[in-house]
């Protein structure tokens, strides 16, 4: 699914997926170290508008996990910066989301599938979170295990198939139209790239969440 710049290291091909991950990373890097080298009472525009982002996600965090905010925070919040970067810098000439690769939203799912475990582990211990899968019947130990895959697969998927084609209507329309429709589309891509970002988010706050809550109400049984 790679088209454009690549090169290899050894056996290893990096294609403009992951150098376009590359720089977002960088990127998120380099605006997060700006807007909080000089933090004052009387915030700057940069300063307000990071403050606004993240008080906004701890707001929706809080809603899902408010005993867990803080630890969990820095996760999510750096997923979902990725996640509305990363689907928006298609909207870039010469650039796709990373997103639209399949390999991408895949090592995106395992960081939330390893992520979910980690948590759940730190927070309860390794007895008490595996012993929720033998709850409330070991007999449904198979469909708890077939569940944690399932849904990581389909954390991959959904975020590669509603990019891809968002970015193939986007590319058929103008072919059609040309340049006669060009803001609906925008428009459209970046409604739509938003919405990814916060559906893929949201479902890995709510699976953190579940992980570690779940195990906290076993622990006190």
């Amino acid at each position: 699914m790679e088209n454009g710049f690549t090169f290899a290291i050894g056996p290893v091909v990096i294609g403009l997926s992951i150098i376009t991950t590359w720089g977002i990373m960088l990127a998120i890097t380099i605006i997060a170290w700006l807007s909080t080298r000089h933090l004052d009472i009387l915030p700057s525009s940069l300063q307000s508008t990071a403050e606004g982002i993240v008080a906004a996600i701890d707001e929706a965090i809080a809603a899902v996990a408010p005993e867990h905010g803080r630890q969990i925070m820095p996760f999510i919040a750096s997923l979902w910066l990725f996640l509305v970067i990363a689907n928006l810098v298609g909207l870039i000439p010469g650039l796709h989301s990373p997103t639209r690769d399949l390999s991408v939203t895949s090592a995106l799912a395992v960081l939330v599938f390893f992520s979910v475990h980690w948590f759940g582990i730190k927070t309860q211990g390794l007895k008490n979170y595996l012993h929720h899968y033998l709850t409330p019947s070991p007999v449904l130990l198979p469909f708890h295990i077939i569940s944690e895959f399932t849904r990581t697969l389909a954390l991959a998927i959904r975020l590669f198939g509603n990019m891809m084609s968002l970015e193939m209507a986007a590319m058929l329309i103008l072919l059609v139209a040309g340049f006669l429709a060009p803001i609906p589309i925008l428009m459209l891509h970046i409604i739509e790239a938003l919405v990814q970002a916060y559906i893929f988010g949201m479902l890995a706050l709510i699976y953190l969440a579940g992980a570690i809550q779940s195990q906290q109400l076993n622990s006190q049984e």
